[in-house]
C-alpha cells in the first residue's frame, strides 16, 4: 500500500475530469470518489452519492417530524 492509503487495483471517479481513474493515474484525493473495486462501480459513483444524499435527507426530515 502506498503512503496515501490507496492500495493496488482500485478505481476512482474523478470529479474534475469526469472519468474513471486507476491507482496508476489517479488525481489528488480532493478530486476523486472512491476507491471502488471495479470501473463500473466507480462510473456509478455519482448516482450512489445522489441516492445516499436522498436517503439521509429523508432520514433527517423524519427525525425533524417533517413529511416527505
Amino acid at each position: 500500500m502506498s503512503d496515501d492509503g490507496r492500495g493496488g487495483g482500485h478505481y476512482y471517479w474523478c470529479t474534475r475530469h469526469h472519468r474513471v481513474e486507476t491507482d496508476a493515474d489517479v488525481c489528488p484525493a480532493k478530486h476523486v470518489l472512491g476507491p471502488y473495486a471495479s470501473a463500473a462501480d466507480a462510473e456509478n459513483a455519482l448516482q450512489q452519492v445522489r441516492e445516499r444524499n436522498e436517503a439521509w435527507e429523508a432520514e433527517d426530515a423524519r427525525w425533524a417530524g417533517e413529511d416527505r
